[in-house]
């Protein structure tokens, strides 16, 4: 899996996807409620405190920087050549499998852990994330193939899009609960939520997509070796379903945490 770390490190990721903290329902939900867009910035109020969002504060709380431009279903130019069934049928064990939708489950072992981390941390979703939708399996494409993303852009259109749904899951909120702390919302006597290692990518939830430890290393358990993916050429038209989208941790053994890192999926409250 050094291939994966190597992928994520060099897309700036790894601040993000480790970030770790207790956080706050209750005021997580005041966030969201108070919520606006304003250009480059997220703006709200928490207990009298106004948040101004900038790419500056981005930086500071989750390392990600803003300087290039967005990459989403709707905007493909910098990224021409991607094709949705090809890449997934490349990331397949058997390229030649049958598609039907597009599960995790016949994924090879690097692209199942990128696909994992999408779901259930860059992108996270209340439910179904056995399935890719076609915005998770573009940015797979773009850390695979090392094309540059605005992550900010990514998080910031994901919040929006979850607001607009009817069974809002209030994603983020390890992020949300370090932007009250850099902002100095008084938290004393607030509801705090502690994050357990069960929220956290690590034995179990590498062994539940399909991992194992042998001699020290984390291999497929059906024999997958880790290794870069490669576009196969095969029939575009098979049919495909669901495209489109509708304080601190307790401690963990080091050596169980993925590739010797933390990183934290969602919390029950964001599911």
């Amino acid at each position: 899996m050094n291939t994966v770390r190597s992928l994520l490190k060099e897309k700036r990721l790894k601040h993000f996807l480790e970030l770790t903290r207790n956080i706050y329902p209750d005021l997580v939900k005041v966030f969201y409620t108070n919520l606006h867009f304003n250009g480059d910035s997220l703006i709200s109020h928490v207990k009298g405190v106004e948040m101004v969002i900038t790419n500056d504060v981005w930086a500071a709380v989750a390392g990600l920087k803003s300087s290039v431009p967005r990459i989403n279903r709707v905007n493909l130019g910098i990224v021409e050549e991607f094709n949705k069934m090809l890449f997934y049928k490349g990331c397949l064990k058997n390229s030649l499998s049958k598609v039907r939708n597009f599960s995790l489950g016949g994924l090879k072992l690097d692209e199942r852990l990128i696909a994992f981390i999408v779901s259930q941390i860059i992108t996270p979703r209340g439910s179904n994330h056995s399935i890719l939708f076609e915005e998770g399996l573009l940015l797979i494409y773009c850390i695979m193939n090392k094309v540059r993303i605005n992550w900010i852009q990514t998080i910031k259109e994901h919040m929006q899009k979850f607001m607009r749904l009817c069974d809002f899951h209030y994603p983020y909120a390890i992020l949300i609960s370090k932007f009250l702390s850099y902002f100095e919302v008084d938290i004393e006597g607030e509801l705090a939520e502690i994050i357990k290692p069960s929220s956290e990518i690590n034995r179990g939830s590498l062994s539940k997509i399909g991992f194992t430890k042998i001699g020290g290393r984390w291999v497929s358990k059906d024999g997958d070796q880790a290794g870069p993916s490669a576009t196969n050429e095969s029939d575009e038209h098979e049919e495909a379903a669901t495209q489109d989208e509708p304080a601190e941790t307790q401690e963990a053994d080091h050596n169980d945490a993925y590739m010797g890192e933390r990183m934290t999926t969602m919390s029950p409250f964001e599911r």
